[in-house]
């Protein structure tokens, strides 16, 4: 039908051989830092089960970095330098942990953490072809939604528990995500998209807020029709 899915995985089971080669499947998978890192958060989602799974795939490598992380002088290119070595691995994304309002939390990133791994994934984007992230996007980490309304993902995503049975809102986080710090790819990504300008100076972003506005209407209209 034309649809592409994507789904993500911490890899701890093998990945079905008969994925391999599908068209338009994305298998991204989890990785929290490096070996001793990721095995100390993970267990039983180990390095060597990873390796292992993602035989003969071409995954999308994701990594959340803390401010644990952040504060380990060259830890961030150390890891990109791994899995850019890893022929299983097609890619790799980096997002920025996330925290809640009012979250005091030692992965929480400081101002100065933020700025450090955006100037670090700057460099790195032209020196590790694997780390496919536009510069567009990077951007979008220094300066993100002040809230769900502001943010173009939130807006277009309908999140769900695993068993179905409720909505998680805002968006994937649920609870009271801390906005103002969000270091969320796909929020970044879509945000990089809606600045951009088309011929004639129109800006994305604009067109998917007048749609917006346009669906919401005649959802109200929709809903007093049927009542």
């Amino acid at each position: 039908m034309g649809l592409y899915t994507q789904v993500v995985t911490s890899a701890v089971r093998p990945i079905p051989s008969e994925w391999i080669g599908l068209p338009r499947l994305k298998i991204v998978v989890s990785i929290d830092g490096l070996q001793p890192e990721h095995d100390e958060r993970r267990t039983p989602a180990t390095y060597d089960r990873i390796l292992k799974h993602i035989k003969g795939h071409q995954i999308t490598v994701h990594c959340t970095v803390t401010r644990q992380q952040s504060r380990r002088e060259g830890y961030l290119e150390e890891f990109v330098r791994f899995w850019s070595g890893n022929p299983d691995t097609n890619q790799i994304w980096i997002s920025l942990y996330t925290p809640q309002i009012g979250e005091q939390s030692p992965e929480r990133l400081a101002p100065a953490d933020r700025e450090r791994i955006v100037a670090a994934l700057m460099h790195m984007r032209k020196s590790f072809p694997k780390l496919r992230m536009p510069a567009g996007l990077i951007e979008a980490y220094v300066r993100p939604p002040q809230n769900p309304n502001d943010c173009i993902f939130a807006q277009t995503t309908t999140c769900v528990s695993a068993d179905f049975t409720r909505q998680i809102a805002p968006c994937q986080f649920g609870g009271n995500p801390d906005c103002s710090n969000c270091g969320c790819i796909a929020s970044a990504a879509l945000k990089a998209v809606g600045r951009h300008r088309l011929p004639g100076g129109l800006r994305v972003g604009a067109i998917f807020e007048h749609s917006l506005t346009f669906g919401r209407g005649i959802r109200r209209v929709r809903g007093y029709v049927s009542s």
